[in-house]
């Protein structure tokens, strides 16, 4: 690996979304490193250590909804003697929006990110994306793994049957309903925990990026998350990627939108060396 030429104060911390193991974030991990960036890429609570130990036995992800995994990585944070960048992609997005919004990171970017309550668009796309889970109640208290076809559906819409196939063999795990449940039903509940706050946090700067073709978290759903940060004044940026499903962080072509977020975090450098050291701040 080239040795790093710049060495960065805050780490970065990659979490992962609904069905993909946190092994899957390696290449991005060995791009930061040679920047100068320390990483990490823990899995959700539950996560086995590898992806085929994960799928041999998910049990211990059934029943495991989105405060658990909040409080997973809020617990982490609070270990680091700095708070981290943090990437996410899908409900990672939204895990990093929360974490952001509390004070547990300093910058935070959602790639594709699973919609926050407020969100009202709910293209065919991403509920037939969601009916895997969504299509048995009885998915709320259980892992649901998903077949190559629906992922080609869901994630792959916009690769090659074959590479969406091996994509589906190589990182795909179960995963638990209860998030896509609570998620579905923010709107209906006072205390969801999918809220953000995104009209009045103090935070640190945000990047939104959104693929053109996924199906899973269309653009109009990024988007309407973009418009509800609009009146607060904290940096809120946003990047579309053409012609890129919601397998873009694991795809042929990740290192492309990876460059885009290493280079939003590098503009941010000079904004994050003014903010506290202390985790969960």
């Amino acid at each position: 690996m080239t040795q790093p030429t710049v060495s960065h104060p805050h780490p970065v911390l990659f979490i992962h979304g609904l069905w993909i193991h946190s092994a899957a974030w390696q290449p991005w991990q060995d791009l930061f490193e040679a920047a100068g960036h320390p990483t990490s890429a823990p899995g959700w609570p539950g996560d086995g250590p590898s992806v085929q130990a994960t799928r041999d036995d998910p049990s211990a992800l059934d029943g495991i909804g989105i405060l658990d995994i909040c409080r997973h990585y809020a617990d982490l944070v609070d270990a680091m003697p700095v708070r981290p960048v943090v990437v996410g992609h899908s409900f990672g997005g939204l895990i990093a929006q929360e974490l952001l919004a509390n004070g547990y990171a300093a910058a935070a970017v959602a790639i594709d990110p699973a919609p926050i309550k407020g969100v009202k668009v709910l293209p065919f796309a991403q509920l037939r994306s969601g009916l895997p889970v969504l299509g048995n109640p009885a998915n709320r208290k259980r892992t649901v793994s998903l077949t190559a076809e629906q992922f080609r559906y869901s994630f792959g819409n916009a690769l090659s049957e074959a590479e969406s196939d091996a994509l589906h063999q190589q990182w795909t795990i179960p995963g638990p309903g209860r998030p896509l449940f609570e998620d579905a039903g923010a709107n209906f509940s006072r205390n969801s925990p999918a809220a953000v706050d995104s009209h009045h946090a103090v935070r640190g700067p945000l990047l939104l990026i959104s693929g053109t073709e996924d199906h899973t978290v269309p653009r109009s759903v990024t988007e309407a998350v973009l418009k509800l940060y609009a009146d607060n004044p904290s940096v809120t940026d946003y990047q579309v990627i053409e012609g890129r499903g919601h397998s873009l962080t694991i795809d042929s072509g990740w290192r492309d939108v990876a460059t885009v977020t290493l280079d939003w975090i590098d503009r941010q450098e000079a904004g994050l060396l003014t903010t506290a050291p202390s985790a969960g701040a």
